[in-house]
């Protein structure tokens, strides 16, 4: 476990919070961009450990995730170890209620990162250089995009015994084995030595409690887990999905579905229904595989091709 901790050039001492203004870039009218961390240490050492949300601006459920755990006092007076809190990542896509940034660019799909590159590099370069270089692991709060909504739930990388084992005392009521994504923040910590676990919850631009509650009580679990809070929170049942699939829409129309995230299918079980506007039979939509529904779309009109339902399914 690392014995100083340092972000932006500035040290952190064992026992000390501090709030690092870290500045990004500045708008086209010249206002200056910070992008606030908040930093908490014990006098014992541990682990430390990223608690990241708003890598996707729109993504709110992480955020408020965060924001809840700080304004309830979560991270005073830490047993052991340190916590690097940061609610909003993606400032930029904050400030304009957009996954992006204003160059339309992904962050998420330009780590490391380059200091002399464009705006999502830039934002990427700071987070690798001057976050990730400092902890030992992280969970990484995000929702489901674009009227996609995903029911509570940690990915790990299959080859990343560590992220398993996070994910595993997270305790989300599902688990998923997920690749890593070349130029994500999760791929860029691995090659870095250090486990990143995605917890999935949500939709883009809306609260939902469900898994706003879910994701605190499983950040407490984590920290309960290694000595750091003496808050015990119980575990629960979960699934842990082997792998997952999209039901997509074999055409286009107005989309009714008739079972929603977290419900259980058998294989050809209707799932849902597609309908033209004009009072034609509907299309009816099966499950090709038995598992659990881990998200859906609730887009009512879609097109040919469109993600609908995402399956999880376990080991046969």
């Amino acid at each position: 476990m690392k014995r100083e901790l340092s972000v932006d050039g500035q040290l952190i001492k064992r026992g000390e919070s501090k709030v690092i203004d870290l500045n990004i870039a500045r708008l086209v009218s010249g206002t200056a961009i910070d992008l606030p961390i908040y930093v908490y240490r014990s006098k014992k050492p541990g682990p430390i450990i990223l608690l990241s949300g708003g890598l996707h601006g729109d993504e709110v459920d992480g955020i408020e995730i965060i924001r809840r755990l700080i304004r309830a006092k979560t991270f005073k007076n830490l047993k052991r170890g340190s916590v690097i809190a940061i609610p909003v990542l993606n400032i930029y896509g904050f400030l304009n209620f957009s996954r992006e940034v204003p160059d339309g660019k992904d962050v998420n799909r330009y780590f490391p990162g380059n200091k002399t590159g464009s705006l999502a590099s830039r934002v990427a370069y700071n987070l690798t250089k001057k976050v990730l270089a400092e902890i030992d692991f992280g969970i990484d709060f995000h929702t489901g995009g674009a009227n996609r909504y995903n029911y509570p739930q940690s990915r790990f990388a299959p080859n990343d015994s560590k992220a398993r084992e996070i994910a595993a005392i997270f305790n989300a009521p599902i688990s998923l084995e997920s690749n890593l994504i070349d130029k994500s923040l999760r791929k860029e910590a691995y090659k870095m030595g250090k486990s990143i676990v995605v917890y999935e919850g949500g939709e883009s631009m809306r609260f939902d409690e469900l898994s706003i509650t879910e994701g605190i009580r499983g950040a407490k679990r984590v920290l309960s887990h290694f000595g750091m809070i003496e808050e015990e929170i119980p575990v629960q049942n979960h699934t842990f999905c082997s792998k997952s699939q999209w039901v997509r829409a074999r055409r286009a129309g107005l989309f009714h579905p008739a079972l929603k995230s977290g419900e259980w299918v058998d294989q050809n079980d209707v799932m849902g229904y597609l309908s033209d506007p004009f009072g034609s039979k509907p299309v009816r939509i099966k499950a090709p595989d038995s598992g659990i529904i881990i998200g859906h779309n609730n887009a009512p009109l879609v097109n040919q091709g469109d993600a609908l339902f995402h399956l999880g399914t376990l080991n046969h």
